[in-house]
């Protein structure tokens, strides 16, 4: 864990989606995710957080030290038992479960830390049952938003075949099932992040842990595309880089110099990437900190 980042960063993330359900709301039918006082579009930080997730496991063929902690179905508890066995501690309760000393508790925990990249970059909650204590992860992102509300579509779909023989006979001489689904014509999200190199220094995330993230944040929706999502795209991901572990100005600030503009009527809705300016008041970026565009 000596080689973690040494500098503080922020970034912007803009990514956008056309005809497609960016986040479903199971609360709501899967309908796209708004927010019901403005019809603003939103997308979980747990929804772009799985993405990166996939894309590394993908890259990595979920190899040590770049493991997915969080996985489909993955069974916590047995994950860190393993953890537990790499770091010695002994079997307690004739063998049923390995509580572990406050000592052995913190091994566990930084070999989590050690093998597993999204615990030493989100963090995680181990203390299920076999205990791996908690990591509070150096990179944290915003919920997304759209630049614009949006007006969710509901289609009508269609199956030709049926799933029984119940079904056929119900149906006759039509075996048609009636479906929906949902889509957003089109929207452009933004959203925010923050990268702790504090944090960074406890958990080991280092500086190519770094280049990871920015490279599934760009290359992610190119390996998540389904029928339901649409076609998603990554679109600017612009930088802030501190010269220091503190940093040299408000996150806020920085978000700030970076705006999103309508190039087009505002009257007629937004259909494409080519109807918003991005804006960046280079001019502002404050003494201490460097921009970048990864996009």
């Amino acid at each position: 864990m000596n080689n973690t980042i040494q500098n503080r960063y922020e970034f912007v993330y803009l990514f956008d989606v056309e005809n497609g359900n960016p986040n479903g709301d199971p609360d709501a039918g899967n309908m796209p995710r708004i927010d019901p006082e403005t019809s603003y579009g939103l997308v979980t930080d747990v929804c772009l957080k799985r993405k990166i997730r996939n894309f590394v496991e993908i890259v990595k063929s979920n190899q040590s030290p770049y493991e997915i902690y969080i996985r489909e179905k993955s069974i916590l508890n047995k994950t860190h038992e393993r953890a537990h066995q790499a770091v010695g501690v002994e079997e307690k309760d004739g063998g049923k479960k390995r509580k572990g000393s406050g000592i052995e508790v913190e091994k566990a925990r930084i070999w989590m830390c050690a093998n597993f990249f999204d615990v030493r970059t989100f963090g995680a909650v181990m203390s299920t049952g076999v205990n791996c204590g908690q990591v509070r992860g150096p990179v944290q992102l915003n919920f997304a938003r759209s630049i614009e509300s949006i007006v969710p579509m509901e289609i009508s779909i269609t199956r030709m075949a049926v799933a029984t023989e119940k079904e056929a006979e119900q149906q006759s001489g039509d075996n048609r099932t009636m479906g929906r689904k949902h889509i957003v014509p089109y929207a452009l999200y933004r959203t925010e992040g923050y990268i702790s190199a504090h944090l960074a220094a406890q958990t080991g995330f280092a500086a190519d842990d770094l280049q990871m993230l920015w490279d599934s944040l760009i290359n992610m929706f190119d390996h998540d595309h389904s029928a339901a999502r649409g076609k998603m795209n990554a679109r600017q991901l612009i930088v802030f880089k501190h010269n220091s572990m503190l940093g040299n100005a408000p996150a806020h600030k920085l978000f700030e110099l970076v705006t999103v503009n309508r190039a087009t009527d505002i009257a007629s809705p937004a259909r494409a990437f080519s109807d918003y300016n991005i804006v960046i008041d280079r001019n502002k970026v404050p003494e201490g900190v460097t921009l970048e565009e990864k996009i």
